[in-house]
């Protein structure tokens, strides 16, 4: 390996424990191979505008719509063209939207905005190459937390005219779903009054009802405890729904939506993760024509696939 290389490795790597890290996977992004529709106003109301990642001739493909993470109140869609090209290059429709945050909003105001971007994809997604039967929605951090809500109260999609029967699966990278009690003053804001907390938490609503779930997380997370996705994952197992966890030993906060990378550049800062192959799987199993319901695990344990360091 040339000095260089090891260098740009290196360089790649340490970025991608700080914010800053996402504009040099964006650099590393290839420009080829989809077609991009920017801009695109999906809430006449708010003005609030989603990006397509199209793969090239793409017709009856599966739909993924990526909610950013940002603790609500940061980010935006430019941020994740690496999500939208590697998804678009993985045969699938990337949809990323930007919703209003903190201190805009506070909650649910984001998670309305969140419905009202499904709502608009289920009806106009066919003209962008995608198949409005076979929506997933995937999130991280707190964009996680926004795609678990959709997923598992199904008031949320009801509100805005839509069913989460729209939705074939949610994949949740890091997510807090199961966070009280809300000590930051910043979070303590954003969620409304203390009173009000729990029905804030994914963990209240599991009712084995909900579509198919992925929830992906890293042991060694500083940023959102693992705790997270195993406090959800156990609630809807005992509710008997259908959910998958992937559980990595060493996985920081910001390296497992990096992974989703690809980049063979970032692929090897991030240690050659398999995160992406998770996603790819499990959009296919849930949208393809013969799918059938993920079995609950059987009581007793979670069905935790942790990978082999």
């Amino acid at each position: 390996m040339s000095t260089v290389r090891k260098f740009l490795l290196l360089f790649v790597a340490l970025l991608l424990s700080a914010c800053s890290g996402q504009q040099i996977v964006n650099d590393l992004t290839s420009e080829k191979g989809y077609g991009l529709s920017s801009n695109i106003v999906f809430d006449s109301t708010t003005g609030l505008k989603l990006d397509i990642y199209s793969p090239a001739g793409a017709s009856g493909a599966p739909v993924v719509i990526f909610f950013h993470g940002g603790r609500w109140s940061e980010g935006k869609k430019e941020d994740y063209k690496f999500v939208g090209q590697a998804l678009a290059a993985r045969g699938m429709v990337a949809v990323i939207p930007d919703f209003r945050q903190y201190p805009q909003v506070r909650y649910p105001k984001f998670l309305q905005d969140n419905a009202r971007a499904v709502r608009w994809v289920r009806d106009q997604v066919t003209q962008y190459g995608g198949d409005p039967g076979k929506i997933v929605l995937l999130g991280h951090s707190s964009g996680a937390y926004n795609a678990a809500m959709l997923t598992l109260n199904p008031e949320l999609l009801k509100a805005v005219g839509g069913d989460r029967t729209w939705l074939r699966g949610t994949i949740g990278l890091a997510g807090p779903y199961d966070f009280l009690p809300i000590t930051d003053p910043d979070l303590r804001d954003i969620f409304g009054a203390p009173e009000n907390y729990d029905q804030t938490q994914p963990v209240l609503y599991p009712d084995g009802k909900n579509p198919p779930m992925l929830l992906m997380h890293g042991q060694d997370d500083e940023i959102v405890l693992v705790r997270n996705t195993e406090s959800l994952a156990a609630r809807i197992q005992q509710a008997n729904g259908p959910v998958e966890t992937v559980i990595y030993p060493k996985m920081s906060h910001r390296k497992i939506i990096a992974s989703v990378a690809t980049s063979s550049i970032v692929q090897i800062a991030v240690g050659q993760s398999d995160v992406a192959f998770y996603i790819n799987d499990f959009v296919k199993r849930t949208t393809s024509a013969a799918a059938k319901p993920v079995p609950p695990p059987a009581p007793g344990g979670l069905q935790t696939i942790v990978p082999t360091p």
